[in-house]
Order: structure tokens, then C-alpha cells, then sequence
């Protein structure tokens, strides 16, 4: 597991930088992403639950707990339309 991950409020996230590069370099890792990301989309619909999700920036890997509202094929949308790349997701909770 990660080490020295912060925990920052989702206000925050806007103000992070994400760079392009992919975090994950298994292929099962990535599908296993995407599912996770799935389950936490309709916890995040259909009961309102919130999920953590470590992911990393330029400066390092963060910590979210927060509500999915929506996927597209580069983005996880949480609320007041914020996002956070995909390929820069380590894992969800």
C-alpha cells in the first residue's frame, strides 16, 4: 500500500495538478479500477454513500472521501462538477 497519502477535501481538488502519465501499469489493475469506479458510481446514485479514492498528482498520492456522481472515459465527476482523471485513480473504497 501507499505510504504518506494526504487526506484533502474535494473543494480542493480543482486546485491540483494532474499529470497525463497513467498510475496503474497492470492491465487487471486498470480493469479492476474501472470497475470499483463503477460500484462507487451507484453507491453514489442510488444510496447516497461515499467512497474514499486515492489518487496522485504532481505533488503526491491524496485522499477523498466523496460522493460519485458520474464516469466518462477520462474523468470521475463528484459534485460541483469536479474531476479527477481516471488514469490517475489508485484505488477506490
Amino acid at each position: 500500500m501507499i505510504s504518506n497519502v494526504q487526506t484533502i477535501e474535494k473543494e480542493q481538488i480543482k486546485f491540483l495538478k494532474f499529470p497525463k502519465s497513467e498510475v496503474l501499469q497492470k492491465t487487471k489493475d486498470r480493469v479492476n479500477r474501472l470497475l470499483e469506479l463503477q460500484r462507487a458510481l451507484i453507491l453514489g446514485n442510488l444510496e447516497r454513500q461515499k467512497v474514499k479514492i486515492v489518487f496522485a498528482d504532481n505533488g503526491g498520492y491524496k485522499k477523498v472521501e466523496t460522493t460519485v456522481w458520474g464516469i466518462t472515459d477520462k474523468s470521475v465527476i463528484l459534485k460541483q462538477a469536479t474531476l479527477i482523471p481516471v488514469q490517475r485513480i489508485v484505488s477506490v473504497a
